[in-house]
C-alpha cells in the first residue's frame, strides 16, 4: 500500500485533469494539466486551476513520450518477481508502466504535490497494493531492499546518486537511468577519451556501464537545454579488494589536474605538503566509503599555499624524492590519468601504500 503521513494533507485541485498526463506532444511547451515555471523559480498550484507548475529548480522533466518510456521499461529487464527502485517519479508516467512489468514499485520522491497525482493516479488503476511511496530526499533516506532501479534521474542529483547506490552497500542486479548525456558519456569513458575522468575511474572499479538509447530533449516536459541517454549500470560480482575511502582520496589527486602527466601532478609543492602531513598519521581505517564519485571538476587549478610552515624541510625533500621514485619505477611519471586504465590506477597506488605513502587519512 502507499506509505502515506500526516505531511501528505495537501490536496490536489479536484478538478485536475488526470488521464491527460499521458498526452505527448513532441515539441510542446506543456502537456494538460502541467505548466512550466518559465523563469525556473518555483510556484504553487493556481487556486482551482487544474494546473502544477514544474520547479526548474528540482530538475522537474516530465518524460511524456510513450515510446520512450516503454523503451526504458523493456530495456530493463524486469521479471515478474522483481521489486524496483524508483528515484523521482514526477507524475507517474514511468511508475505506471512499472507496475504493469513488476512485483513491486519503491518510489521516493520530494515533492509532496507529485506524490498527491502519483497516488491518485494508481487508485485508479486499481495498482496501489504494489506501490510504496517514500516521500523523502533520495540522497538522505535508507532505501529499502530492490532488485533493480529503473529512474529517469533528476540531473542536479546524478552524480551523489549514482555513488549512493554503488557504495551504499546496496545489492541489485542493475540500475537503468536516465541521465543527462554529458553525464552518461562521462560514464561510459574510456581510458583515452576526452570524457575519461575521475567519474569514469570511480564507477568502472565497481560496476560495469552499458549504452542503451538516447533520448531527445523534445521528449520532456517542460523541454530541459539538453539531450539525456538512457544507460545500463550493473555492480560487478567481484570487487578489486581496496579501502574505497584510501581509493577515492588517490583518485582526486590523480585527477586534480588530468591533462597534466602524473610526475607534473606529484611534483607540485601543494601535493607533497598534503602527502607529508598523512606521514604523520596512522594509515587510513579499510571498509571507509567514497563520499562521491565527482565531487570537484577536472583540471580545476590548484591554488599555491605560498610559504606556510611545513615542517622539516629535509623531510619533505625526501618525501618528494620517493614519490618520483616510485612512478619512475612504475612507469608511471610520464603518463597522463585520463590514459590510465582502472588496472594501472590499482596497480599505482598499491605501489604508493607499500612505499608507506598514503592518501586518506580519518579526520
Amino acid at each position: 500500500m502507499i506509505r502515506r503521513s500526516k505531511s501528505l494533507a495537501f490536496s490536489c485541485s479536484r478538478g485536475f485533469r488526470w488521464n491527460s498526463i499521458l498526452s505527448y506532444s513532441r515539441g510542446a511547451n506543456r502537456f494538460a494539466g502541467v505548466e512550466d515555471g518559465e523563469s525556473g523559480r518555483e510556484r504553487a498550484e493556481e487556486e482551482g486551476g487544474g494546473r502544477i507548475y514544474l520547479h526548474k529548480s528540482r530538475g522537474q522533466h516530465i518524460l511524456t513520450n510513450p515510446r520512450v518510456l516503454d523503451a526504458i521499461v523493456r530495456k530493463a529487464e524486469i521479471r515478474p518477481t522483481d521489486t524496483v527502485l524508483e528515484i523521482g517519479p514526477g507524475t507517474g508516467n514511468l511508475t505506471l508502466r512499472l507496475l504493469e512489468a513488476a512485483h513491486k514499485v519503491v518510489s521516493v520522491e520530494i515533492d509532496k504535490r507529485m506524490v498527491e497525482i502519483l497516488h491518485n493516479r494508481v487508485t485508479d488503476g486499481k495498482l496501489d497494493d504494489r506501490l510504496t511511496v517514500i516521500c523523502q530526499d533520495a540522497l538522505r533516506t535508507q532505501f529499502p531492499q530492490f532488485d533493480l532501479c529503473v529512474a529517469n534521474i533528476p540531473y542536479g542529483i546524478s552524480s551523489p546518486l549514482v555513488a549512493k547506490l554503488l557504495f551504499g552497500n546496496h545489492s541489485f542486479r542493475s540500475a537503468t537511468l536516465l541521465l543527462q548525456k554529458e553525464f552518461a558519456r562521462r560514464l561510459l569513458a574510456k581510458p583515452g577519451d576526452s570524457e575519461f575522468n575521475r567519474l569514469a575511474v570511480n564507477v568502472q572499479l565497481v560496476a560495469t556501464v552499458e549504452f542503451l538509447m538516447d533520448v531527445s530533449k523534445r521528449d520532456f516536459v517542460p523541454c530541459p537545454k539538453v539531450d539525456s541517454s538512457v544507460v545500463r549500470i550493473r555492480p560487478k560480482t567481484e570487487i578489486p579488494d581496496v579501502d574505497l575511502a584510501e581509493w577515492g582520496a588517490f583518485t582526486r589527486t590523480c585527477f586534480s589536474k588530468k591533462n597534466k602527466t602524473l610526475g607534473a601532478i606529484f611534483k607540485q609543492k601543494r601535493k607533497v605538503l598534503e602527502l607529508s602531513r598523512r606521514l604523520c598519521n596512522e594509515p587510513p581505517c579499510a571498509g571507509q566509503g567514497i563520499v562521491g564519485v565527482y565531487d570537484r571538476e577536472d583540471d580545476a587549478d590548484d591554488a599555491d599555499e605560498g610559504d606556510e610552515d611545513c615542517g622539516d624541510v629535509t623531510e619533505v625533500g625526501l618525501l618528494k624524492e620517493k614519490i618520483v621514485g616510485v612512478l619512475r619505477d612504475g612507469g608511471f611519471e610520464s603518463k597522463r590519468p585520463s590514459k590510465v586504465s582502472v588496472e594501472e590506477m590499482l596497480r599505482l597506488l598499491s605501489l604508493f601504500n607499500q612505499a608507506g605513502i598514503y592518501f586518506h587519512t580519518l579526520r
